[in-house]
């Protein structure tokens, strides 16, 4: 596992603990579903990028 997939993948992690943190605080449902889009995109590439797929 590289420095830049542990990132991403702790990005990632960090944005899924906003997103159930703005659900339970009931903000908009527009910043919600771009928090899960970028979350996804970041989990996605971490895990896309650790070197167990060589």
């Amino acid at each position: 596992m590289n420095g830049l997939s542990t990132v991403l993948i702790v990005v990632g992690l960090f944005l899924v603990g906003g997103i159930i943190s703005f659900a339970k605080q009931q903000m908009p449902r527009s910043l919600i579903t771009l928090l899960s889009v970028g979350a996804a995109m970041c989990l996605v590439a971490g895990i896309l990028r650790l070197e167990v797929w060589n």
